[in-house]
């Protein structure tokens, strides 16, 4: 019967290890990571930090409730409202023959309470 209890050692191992690792969700603040991919910097979007509205990349699976959640989770701040933009990809030309394209993307307009700020680019 040796070799039935190869096969019960394996399933012990198995069920030992744990499933996710804790370091890194300590490294990347719980599970944001997974919904913000990064600041979305540019002109329109630092207009808009005026009327206190914030732009991200956001990853494809990410809804707006996951987006609220992981905006808070990361600066500390009362998300009042959030808005999604599926960005298409775009044919572009390189050269006389080459056709490519322009990878596509999601981005989230969040807007926060009243007194509330980011801080995206330090000054």
């Amino acid at each position: 019967m040796a070799l039935l209890d190869r096969f019960k050692k394996k399933e012990e191992e198995k069920k030992a290890k744990p499933a996710v690792s804790k370091k890194i969700e300590k490294k990347a603040g719980g599970s944001a990571w997974r919904f913000l991919a990064a600041p979305h910097v540019t002109e329109k979007a630092t207009n808009l930090e005026e009327h206190n509205t914030y732009v991200f990349k956001v990853y494809r699976e990410a809804n707006k409730s996951e987006i609220k959640k992981a905006v808070h989770e990361v600066y500390g701040v009362d998300v009042k409202n959030v808005n999604i933009v599926n960005v298409h990809p775009k044919k572009r030309r390189v050269g006389k023959k080459g056709e490519g394209w322009r990878k596509g993307y999601k981005k989230a307009f969040v807007s926060l309470e009243k007194g509330q700020k980011i801080e995206i680019l330090s000054r």
